[in-house]
């Protein structure tokens, strides 16, 4: 067996000194953690469910679901639940050894034979987005003893263990997901964490109350046993401007997702501030390469050199927002090829050109391009509040203005969240345009949006609809290449390939981010996806 070791880092001295430096930075005088308080957080969105695979539900269920494995700051699994793992030397076979003497919180132990049934939970459709993660390679999991599971994979999948860091990962009480309904489950998922739902307000808030017996925190966590505060008040607060006047006004402790417009006058405020920018595929833009405009790849190449991308993200983002030219993935992910993100500037004089030869030509009375009677047209749906927020709304208006000038008819559609739950606008014959981003803490997201979509495996996060063989050979080659140097250079192929036959274009890099009253001392952003992590979390005087 090839052996991967990794180990706690934080001894108790290291964590004691980073939790009193932390407290120096919080502005206040230094004191003990109370174990007593409610900390109110202000979230943008509700989640459908409190585990699942949507960011939102991952932001909220890391809070009460451990994973096998957390990310460090340095992009390195270390334990959590789990102790140590090993690689078998063809890389299909992964053995995880678990911490002794953890429960979830109904009782059960977290055992070998729950960390199996998970696995298979997951592939079978009780967490989409950990079902693609693992589609493709996943073959079976087993209880070898009780603190011995083996993972068997149909192929090597390299990063397969830093994959598990995610919170889509996070372990659920095995006998729950058996003898609970679905809706149980949903309202108030059975996990082992430093917390554990108490009461869920639809359209309203959370309670999450502390998990007094808790022992098994993140190697990279600033403390051990139970979490510092009693309660978690996990409000629902969508419009930013009023997350913003709540923590102003005293009324929440920390709030999500600052507007960009706002940045400025928070730090000015003297709060804390955090900003994580998320790796994986950023907030871009898919053309339907099924039908016309942007079936012939010079209309798609004319349409991105028609917008001043950076331009437009500049003044919208208040140079909060990261510009990100690249269409697959952002630069915060390991394999980032930053040819591909310089591909399109800005220039509508060859954007002109190339539809001038496309026999676009004409234009009509409202300076639309016409070809053949027909108007050069792209419906461009996204989803409002949901996958995009207010900035990404305005970036999305100065596209459709941008666009305007070289020919184009952008017809922008917010959607709303009922309809994007129910599928609207997710078909071929639905949208010519399609935003959205995907979290990862790789380059193999390039695996899940780019994959061939087939009769037999439909691959439904290919919203380009674009099925390459070539392109998907060059990107499982990636996923599976064991030196680290070869599998970025076939993953920075990979986005050249996407780039040069403009299948997407990127807009800025999404960002997670935080603002803290600095009476809240210990908040920090999990690594894996940013998400408010308040295990550490205590006020101070």
């Amino acid at each position: 067996m090839a052996s991967s070791r990794i180990r706690r880092t934080l001894t108790a001295a290291s964590a004691a000194a980073m939790l009193s430096m932390l407290a120096a930075c919080s502005q206040a005088a230094a004191a003990a953690p109370q174990d007593d308080d409610t900390i109110v957080y202000a979230h943008q969105q509700e989640p459908q469910c409190l585990f699942g695979g949507w960011i939102e539900q991952a932001y909220i269920s890391y809070q009460f679901l451990d994973n096998l494995f957390s990310l460090d700051e340095n992009g390195e699994a270390v334990p959590w639940l789990a102790e140590d793992w090993s690689r078998s030397e063809d890389g299909l076979t992964y053995t995880i050894d678990l911490q002794s003497g953890v429960s979830f919180t109904d009782g059960t132990p977290v055992d070998a034979e729950a960390v199996a049934y998970n696995f298979d939970y997951w592939v079978a459709g009780g967490n989409s987005t950990a079902q693609v993660w693992l589609g493709g390679y996943y073959e079976s999991a087993e209880a070898i003893d009780d603190l011995t599971v083996e993972v068997h994979l149909s192929r090597p999948y390299t990063r397969f263990i830093e994959n598990l860091t995610q919170s889509y990962f996070g372990i659920q009480s095995q006998h729950a997901l058996e003898t609970r309904t679905d809706e149980e489950n949903c309202r108030a998922p059975i996990g082992s964490g430093a917390f554990v739902v108490d009461e869920w307000n639809r359209g309203e808030n959370v309670i999450l109350t502390r998990n007094d017996d808790y022992t098994s925190p993140p190697a990279n966590a600033r403390h051990d046993g139970p979490a510092y505060v009693k309660t978690i008040d996990w409000r629902f607060i969508p419009e930013g401007i009023t997350r913003v006047s709540a923590l102003k006004a005293g009324e929440a402790d920390a709030i999500y997702d600052i507007p960009a417009v706002e940045w400025a006058d928070v730090d000015e405020g003297g709060y804390e501030l955090h900003k994580y920018v998320t790796p994986g595929r950023p907030q871009q833009v898919s053309f339907n390469t099924t039908r016309a405009p942007f079936d012939e790849e010079d209309v798609r190449k004319a349409f991105i050199l028609s917008l001043d991308r950076k331009k437009i993200v500049e003044a919208v983002g208040y140079g909060v927002i990261p510009y990100e030219g690249n269409g697959a993935i952002s630069r915060a992910t390991p394999g980032y090829d930053e040819g591909a993100a310089e591909r399109y500037a800005f220039d509508p004089d060859e954007a002109n050109a190339l539809l001038d030869a496309a026999g676009w030509d004409e234009r009509d009375e409202q300076g639309y391009r016409v070809r053949d009677g027909e108007r050069l047209e792209a419906v461009f749906p996204y989803d409002a509040g949901t996958i995009i927020n207010a900035d990404g709304a305005s970036i999305f208006q100065a596209v459709q203005e941008q666009a305007r000038e070289t020919g184009f008819k952008v017809d922008l559609i917010p959607v709303a969240a009922s309809d994007t739950w129910s599928g609207a606008y997710s078909t071929p014959d639905s949208y010519d345009l399609k935003a959205g981003y995907w979290t990862s803490v790789n380059a193999g997201i390039l695996y899940i949006n780019w994959r061939q979509s087939t009769e037999d495996n439909p691959n439904f996060a290919n919203s380009a609809f674009y099925d390459d063989p070539e392109l998907e050979s060059i990107i499982e080659q990636a996923n599976s290449a064991g030196d680290i140097d070869d599998q970025n250079a076939l993953y920075g192929e990979a986005q050249e390939y996407i780039a040069d036959h403009a299948t997407s274009f990127g807009l800025y890099d999404r960002l997670s981010t935080l603002g803290v009253n600095p009476r809240l001392a210990g908040v920090w952003q999990e690594h894996a996806q940013g998400g408010p992590t308040f295990y550490d979390a205590h006020f101070v005087d």
